[in-house]
């Protein structure tokens, strides 16, 4: 009797376990999550500051290649790598010995031209007076001419006597024209004498440069950036070929960041946009600068090669670093604290806008709204789902400018709709219209900018 009254008991106690382990199961299906889990927000206005970024790296503003307009060797260097120099300061000298002695033959060759020159104009003279006896005998000639072709009319002489005249005249007439011919040609020669003596000063000014080319000075003041060249090392002048770089002067107290932007992004920056500057050296420190110039032609494109897509298309922007964003770093041992060829990172600021509605860029996604699925033709819009109720809609929307988390709406949403966030993959993909959702624990969200 014992023994069935524990069965009973025992069947008892089952039958009550078995009954909480149901009703536990039916107060969890109860409380399960209805819809796909999703994080959500509401559109809020916020201040969206769009930015491009690019890397590349720090150059003085100004920096002067200096190269030997001659050819020679080094005989003196004045400067060193680091140096302060002014304008007009000696910086080096190249050998003057041959150009010395070019000079000197020059100044002979002109002395030369000179005496040529001298001696056509002489020649002149001689040709002149002897012109002029020519004509005064010419005129002596025609008279006795006259008076005898009279006398032969009268009788008087004989024929013979008065061809003896008549011959006498013409030889001096063809005396004064050989006479005019030779004057001429003395005059030409002259002035060919003296387009000589031009050339040769000319050639003599030409030595005279190049001899004094020989000292290379300073064409401005600034910080002797890069020293190429070394004492007794040949160098050759840029009037023969592209030249010997010698050493670059460079102003480092005005300094800029080089960078490179993709074709995507140029179009968006303008002249005299802001930008926060890092540079590698000095990684917890921020600077300011603006846009000072912009290319106008791809840094990274050969003209002569082939016309092609495959690589990417850049363009260098210049921003000049404003001096008032580093003057902590300036020491009275470091007044210049960039250095050429530093590397540095830079955002550019292209838009601004206050107080405009925004949401997080995951919200939006892009959906076909094509409802005619017989028509092939995509209709692809950025839209965003908006919760309502517990169901997730989609919204088509306009979109205006974006940063790093938050992108404009210009139309389709307003003030503090409550919108899905997330996850990505939901919104990207799996989440249709008018799909029920159900709200999970919200990720803090930033606050406005």
């Amino acid at each position: 009797m014992a023994k069935r009254k524990s069965k009973i008991w025992l069947y008892v106690l089952l039958g009550i376990v078995f009954l909480g382990l149901l009703a536990a199961a039916i107060y969890k299906n109860k409380q399960a999550p209805k819809g796909i889990a999703i994080q959500s927000t509401t559109v809020k206005k916020r201040t969206i500051i769009e930015k491009v970024g690019a890397s590349g790296r720090i150059f003085p503003e100004t920096e002067v290649k200096i190269s030997s307009d001659v050819s020679g060797e080094v005989v003196q260097l004045y400067v060193a790598e680091g140096d302060s120099v002014k304008a007009g300061q000696l910086l080096a000298k190249v050998d003057p010995d041959i150009y010395i002695s070019a000079l000197e033959r020059g100044k002979a060759g002109l002395n030369n031209a000179k005496s040529q020159a001298a001696r056509a104009r002489a020649l002149i003279e001689s040709n002149r007076a002897q012109l002029e006896q020519i004509k005064v005998q010419l005129n002596n000639a025609q008279t006795i001419y006259q008076r005898n072709k009279k006398l032969l009319d009268d009788g008087v002489i004989s024929q013979a006597e008065f061809e003896t005249a008549e011959s006498g005249f013409r030889q001096l007439q063809a005396n004064l024209r050989s006479a005019q011919a030779q004057l001429q040609s003395a005059e030409q020669s002259a002035k060919a004498a003296d387009y000589t003596v031009k050339s040769s000063e000319a050639s003599l000014k030409e030595l005279r440069t190049n001899l004094r080319r020989t000292t290379i000075l300073a064409p401005t003041a600034g910080i002797v950036s890069k020293l190429n060249v070394e004492k007794g090392e040949r160098v050759v002048g840029t009037i023969q070929m592209a030249g010997t770089e010698m050493m670059r002067i460079a102003n480092l107290s005005i300094m800029e960041a080089q960078v490179e932007v993709s074709e995507n992004d140029i179009l968006t920056i303008s002249i005299g946009d802001s930008a926060d500057i890092e540079v590698d050296a000095y990684l917890d420190n921020k600077f300011k600068g603006y846009v000072t110039e912009i290319a106008k032609s791809a840094s990274n494109i050969n003209p002569q090669g082939p016309l092609t897509s495959d690589q990417v298309t850049n363009f260098i922007v210049k921003i000049r670093i404003d001096p008032n964003s580093y003057k902590q770093l300036i020491r009275p041992n470091a007044s210049y604290p960039f250095r050429p060829g530093m590397s540095t990172s830079v955002d550019i600021y292209t838009n601004r806008v206050d107080s405009v509605l925004a949401v997080p860029i995951q919200s939006v996604t892009v959906r076909d709204l094509n409802k005619k699925k017989k028509d092939k033709q995509e209709n692809l819009k950025e839209v965003v789902f908006v919760i309502q109720s517990d169901s997730a809609h989609i919204t088509p929307v306009e979109l205006g400018i974006q940063d790093d988390d938050y992108i404009q709406i210009i139309s389709g949403l307003q003030l503090h709709q409550k919108i899905v966030q997330g996850p990505y993959s939901v919104v990207s993909r799996k989440l249709k219209d008018k799909q029920r959702v159900t709200e999970k624990k919200k990720k803090s969200e930033k606050s406005d900018p």
